[in-house]
């Protein structure tokens, strides 16, 4: 997706579904609302598959300019895959109704990203601590 142009197929999707949920749910037909909302928020994720693939080009060659470890160029992909694919499930559980679960699927994701980051930290604060020695 490497121009605005691209997001308008998209955005239209998503009105079009958002406009036909809001007719399936007020025409007594409120699971086929959530199946449509939620058979749209798949496709578009799958039309931005592409667009993450690209990013991670992207940032794979600022790393190797940089001269940037791999490892911690590896964890913040990581931390952003989480991060993405987390909100998107949420949203998901949202808008089938269940809120409950999307804080469930925010707090898991959390600590996913807790988990990825310690070994970091662990090593930024043993440099700390070697410096003040």
């Amino acid at each position: 997706m490497s121009s605005i142009a691209a997001i308008i197929p998209i955005i239209a999707l998503a009105v079009i579904a958002a406009i036909i949920s809001v007719f399936l749910q007020q025409s007594k037909l409120p699971v086929l609302a959530v199946i449509a909302a939620l058979a749209t928020g798949a496709i578009i994720f799958l039309r931005l598959l592409p667009s993450f693939s690209e990013l991670i080009s992207l940032f794979e060659n600022i790393a190797l300019k940089s001269g940037l470890n791999s490892y911690y160029f590896v964890v913040v992909i990581k931390v952003i895959g989480i991060a993405y694919i987390a909100e998107f499930g949420a949203q998901l559980c949202r808008d089938a109704g269940q809120g409950a679960i999307a804080l469930k699927v925010e707090i898991a994701a959390k600590v996913a990203i807790m988990l990825l980051a310690m070994p970091i930290a662990s090593a930024l604060l043993q440099s700390v601590l070697r410096l003040l020695q």
